[in-house]
């Protein structure tokens, strides 16, 4: 049975809109701080260490556009894993490797997939699988900057859900990674 792991970079104030891009008021806001050699590592690290990746379409189409157009061990990973996207409007996917599938999916793609599956992004989809209790983790990279405006990552949820934190690395210039797994 697979993991469901949602990896976020996230504001003081918890947005998580557009850390890297997007038409948004900041853009690119969490680049304008120093994750260190040591936060680029986790982000590496997690990135090799996911088995699939599950993602909303919007993200899709970004890392889409993006990765295969790149080389070397990340790009490798990436370009060659199973990538299954929640989408109702997207109907023939281009990047090598990649399913669409409804969120009704989810709970059987879990227990096929073997290992972590890794939600990066994807605010909605996020949001759908906490209010479904189908996350088993969830990694925060938080920036030291409050934003005021932004989709956040944490909305109304049919109920509460216990987590445990199990690390907490603060690295480069105050950015503290965050790994919190589901306590059942």
């Amino acid at each position: 049975m697979g993991r469901i792991v949602v990896t976020e970079f996230i504001s003081l104030d918890g947005v998580v809109e557009a850390p890297g891009g997007e038409d948004f008021k900041y853009p690119n806001w969490s680049f304008e701080f120093d994750r260190g050699e040591e936060g680029e590592q986790f982000k590496v690290d997690e990135a090799l260490g996911a088995d699939a990746l599950l993602l909303g379409r919007r993200t899709y189409e970004g890392f889409a556009a993006a990765w295969p157009g790149y080389e070397g061990e990340l790009a490798d990973k990436y370009n060659g894993m199973p990538k299954y996207v929640v989408s109702t409007t997207l109907e023939s996917p281009e990047w090598n490797n990649t399913r669409v599938i409804q969120v009704d999916d989810v709970a059987r793609i879990k227990s096929e997939v073997e290992g972590e599956i890794s939600v990066a992004g994807s605010i909605r989809l996020a949001q759908g699988l906490l209010a479904r209790d189908l996350v088993d983790e969830i990694h925060l990279m938080t920036f030291p900057v409050i934003l005021g405006t932004g989709r956040r990552l944490f909305a109304d949820t049919p109920d509460k859900s216990a987590w445990k934190l199990t690390s907490a690395t603060t690295v480069g210039a105050g950015v503290l990674i965050t790994v919190f797994q589901r306590a059942r």
